[in-house]
C-alpha cells in the first residue's frame, strides 16, 4: 500500500544521507561547536539486584553529567567500567539544537531539489532527514564519541602505567644481606622463605601467627633469624598483612631478636600467587611448594627488583589505572618496550642472570636468551664479550644490538681464569666435554679467552678503540678502570681540552666520548639504581584511628594516575594526594627539568588533609619530595 511504499522511500533516503560525507562532515561540525555531554547513572537493575559494596564503588557516577571536552581519562575508564558490570547506564546528549540545525540545513540547502517539490514530497524529505538523524546519525554519533573518549582514556592509562613500571623496575636493589620474605595468611599459615645476599634460597617454612600459636612461633622465627644472621624482613601486602605487621612490630619494640637490629618493610606482592604457578617458576624451583615460592619472590622484590618483576606480567604488577581494561595488544606492546629499555638501561651480568631476563634484552629473544643459558652450561662463563659469538643464532647484527648492555664480573672471571690456569697450565679454556674426558676438545686461541676489564661499563665493543686511545691519552691501563685514580686523570685532560677538544682529537662525537667517560670512571659493580630510592624500613606501626588532621608523615609512592598519586603512609590503607596538591613547586630540580610526576618508590613528606573513616579514606597535602 501506499503507508509501506512511502515507509520504503523514507529509509532508502534516509540511508543515503546518513552515508553522505557531507552531510557528516557538516553535523560533526556543528557538534564540535556546541556542548555534548556524557551522563551516568544507576541503572534500574543494579539498584534491586546489584552488589551493595560494588554500587558504592561507583557513587561519585550515579547522577554524572559532564562536558564531553572536559571529562577526565580514569572519568571514562570508571564509567566504561561501571556500564560493563551493569551498574550504570550511560548516555551521550546532544542538544535538539543541533538536530533542528542540521535538519532544516538538510532540507533547505544540501538535499533539497533545485526544480519546485510538491508539499507531500517535501514531507517525504522532513521525515527522511529526521529518520536518518534518529535512527542511523545520532547513534553513530554517540558511538563516535565514546569510542573516541575510551580510545584517549587508554593511551593515557597505558601511557601512566608505563611510567609506573618503569619506575617500580628501576627501584634500587637491597644488596649485601640475607632477606626473610614473609607471605602472610591466616588459615594456612605464614610462608618464610630465607634468601642468602646471592639470591640462593637458604630456609623456608611455615608459620600461624595468627591462631594462638603466635608466641611459640617466634622462636622458631627467632631461631632462623640468628642461624641465618638475617636483620631484615619482607612483608607481602596481601591478606593479613596488617596483623603480620603488627606481630613483627610488637616483637621488634620488645627486642626480642636481639642481639640482631630487626626492620621489616611491605612489598607488594602483586602478580607473585600467578607467577608461583608458572612453568617458570617451577623450572626455577622446581622442588618448592607454589605456596613457599611466593615468599621467595617477595624477598627477591627487595634484593634484585629489576630481576624478579620481569619474570611477572607486567599487567599484574598492580601500578596502573584500569589495566585490565583497556586494549590488551596496546598495554603488552607498552609495556614490553619499557621492561626492554629498563633492563637494557641497568644491564645485566651474562654469567648469573636468568633466561626471562636475558629475554628482554634489546637484540635477544627466548630462543637466543635459551641457546646463551645452554652455551653457558656447557661450556662454563663467558670470559669477554667476544664469546657471544660463538652462541648459536647470534650474528652480528645481534651482537652489535645486544652487546653494549652485557656485563662480566670481573673479580669473578679472574677467579675462574686462574683456577682454569693452574689446572691447565694456561689459559686456554676446555669445553665440558672435554674436560670430562669423552671426547678431544678444541684448544682455542689464547688472545679469544683473555678477559677484557672494558666488558665491565656501558661501552659497546664498537667504541673499545677509542677508548684504548682515550687511555693512552690519559695516562691510565684498563686495569685503572672505576678507580678513584682513573677519575683523577680523565677530570685533568677533560678540564685542560674540553670535552669537544678532546672528542676532536679521537675523532668522535662528544657523546660517544662521555658515554666512553661515564664507564671509565664509573666503580666497578656501579649499578644506575643506586641513585633511586630503597624500599622504606620500619621498626613500629602506625593504625589508622591514630590519624589527625594536619599530622605531617613521610609515606612511599604506590602508585600515580591523572588524578593523583596514592601514598603508603603505614596505616595499612594508601591516601590520595590529588593532583591539584601536587604543585611543580614541591618537585624536586631533577623532576621539573625532566617535566616527571611522582612515581612509584619515591618518598614523600604529606600532611594529613582529611580521615574519613567509615569509607577508610585519607587525603593528604604534598609538603616535599624526599
Amino acid at each position: 500500500n501506499i503507508q509501506e511504499v512511502e515507509a520504503g522511500v523514507q529509509h532508502i533516503l534516509a540511508d543515503i544521507f546518513a552515508k553522505d560525507k557531507d552531510t557528516l562532515d557538516f553535523i560533526r561540525k556543528l557538534c564540535q561547536q556546541r556542548y555534548i555531554s556524557i551522563q551516568s547513572t544507576l541503572a534500574k537493575v543494579s539498584s534491586k539486584n546489584g552488589n551493595e559494596k560494588d554500587i558504592d564503588k561507583f557513587q561519585l557516577y550515579h547522577e554524572f553529567s559532564c562536558n564531553i571536552k572536559n571529562i577526565q581519562h580514569h572519568q571514562i575508564l570508571a564509567i566504561n567500567r561501571g556500564e560493563n558490570l551493569k551498574i550504570l547506564t550511560v548516555k551521550v546528549n546532544i542538544p535538539d539544537g543541533v538536530k533542528n540545525e542540521f535538519c532544516w540545513w538538510c532540507v533547505n540547502e544540501r538535499w533539497r531539489p533545485k526544480q519546485f517539490l510538491k508539499p507531500e514530497f517535501m514531507r517525504i524529505l522532513r521525515s527522511s532527514v529526521e529518520d536518518a538523524y534518529k535512527r542511523l546519525i545520532y547513534p553513530l554519533l554517540c558511538r563516535e564519541f565514546r569510542s573516541k573518549l575510551t580510545s584517549d582514556a587508554e593511551k593515557e592509562s597505558v601511557m601512566m602505567f608505563g611510567r609506573n613500571l618503569r619506575q617500580l623496575l628501576l627501584t634500587s636493589p637491597v644488596r649485601g644481606r640475607a632477606l626473610m620474605g614473609v607471605d602472610p595468611g591466616y588459615k594456612h599459615g605464614c610462608k618464610l622463605a630465607i634468601i642468602s645476599p646471592t639470591s640462593q634460597i637458604l630456609h623456608t617454612d611455615v608459620v600461624y601467627l595468627h591462631s594462638g600459636q603466635g608466641f611459640r612461633e617466634a622462636e622458631k622465627i627467632k631461631r632462623l633469624l640468628l642461624q641465618h644472621n638475617c636483620s631484615t624482613v619482607v612483608i607481602g601486602n596481601g591478606t593479613a598483612c596488617r596483623e603480620t605487621e603488627a606481630y613483627f612490630a610488637d616483637l621488634i619494640m620488645k627486642k626480642y631478636f636481639a642481639p640482631l637490629d630487626v626492620v621489616y618493610c611491605i612489598v607488594s606482592e602483586a602478580g607473585a600467587s600467578i607467577y608461583s604457578v608458572s612453568p617458570e617458576a617451577s623450572k626455577e624451583m622446581p622442588d618448592l611448594d607454589p605456596n613457599l615460592r611466593s615468599a621467595v619472590s617477595i624477598a627477591r622484590r627487595v634484593q634484585d627488583p629489576l630481576a624478579e618483576l620481569v619474570k611477572i606480567e607486567p599487567k599484574h604488577i598492580g601500578v596502573g589505572m584500569y589495566q585490565h581494561d583497556v586494549s590488551q595488544t596496546l598495554l603488552k606492546a607498552t609495556l614490553d618496550s619499557v621492561v626492554e629499555e629498563c633492563v637494557s638501561f641497568v644491564g645485566v651480568d651474562i654469567n648469573i642472570c636468568s633466561e626471562i631476563l636475558l629475554r628482554h634484552i634489546a637484540g635477544l629473544n627466548a630462543n637466543r636468551a635459551k641457546n646463551i643459558i645452554e652455551w653457558r652450561e656447557k661450556n662454563g662463563p663467558f670470559i669477554n664479550r667476544e664469546q657471544l659469538k660463538e652462541v648459536k643464532g647470534l650474528g652480528p647484527k645481534t651482537f652489535q644490538q645486544c652487546a653494549g648492555f652485557i656485563r662480566f664480573n670481573q673479580e669473578y672471571i679472574k677467579t675462574f681464569c686462574s683456577n682454569k690456569k693452574n689446572e691447565l697450565g694456561s689459559c686456554a679454556l676446555l669445553t665440558k666435554a672435554g674436560a670430562l674426558g669423552k671426547k678431544k676438545s678444541k684448544l682455542t686461541p689464547c688472545a679469544s679467552q683473555q678477559p677484557n676489564p672494558l666488558d665491565q661499563t656501558c661501552i659497546h665493543p664498537e667504541s673499545y678503540n677509542i677508548a684504548m686511545r682515550f687511555l693512552s691519552l690519559v695516562g691510565g691501563n684498563a686495569n685503572d678502570i672505576g678507580k678513584s685514580d682513573m677519575q683523577t686523570k680523565v677530570n685533568a685532560v677533560v678540564q685542560k681540552e674540553g670535552l669537544e677538544g678532546t672528542a676532536k682529537r679521537l675523532n668522535t662525537t662528544v657523546h660517544t666520548l662521555q658515554l666512553i667517560i661515564d664507564g671509565l670512571t664509573q666503580p666497578e659493580g656501579y649499578d644506575i639504581r643506586t641513585d633511586f630510592d630503597k624500599p622504606d624500613f620500619k621498626r613500629s606501626i602506625v593504625c589508622f584511628e591514630d590519624l589527625s588532621v594536619g599530622a605531617v608523615l613521610t609515606g612511599k609512592v604506590e602508585n600515580a594516575t591523572p588524578f593523583g598519586v596514592f601514598v603508603d603512609i603505614g596505616v595499612g590503607k594508601s591516601g590520595l594526594i590529588p593532583a591539584r596538591n601536587i604543585t611543580e613547586a614541591k618537585l624536586s630540580k631533577v623532576k621539573k627539568r625532566r617535566s616527571l610526576g611522582l612515581g612509584p618508590g619515591e618518598r614523600v613528606e604529606v600532611k594529613v588533609l582529611n580521615v574519613d573513616i567509615p569509607r577508610l579514606r585519607i587525603t593528604l597535602d604534598l609538603i616535599r619530595v624526599l
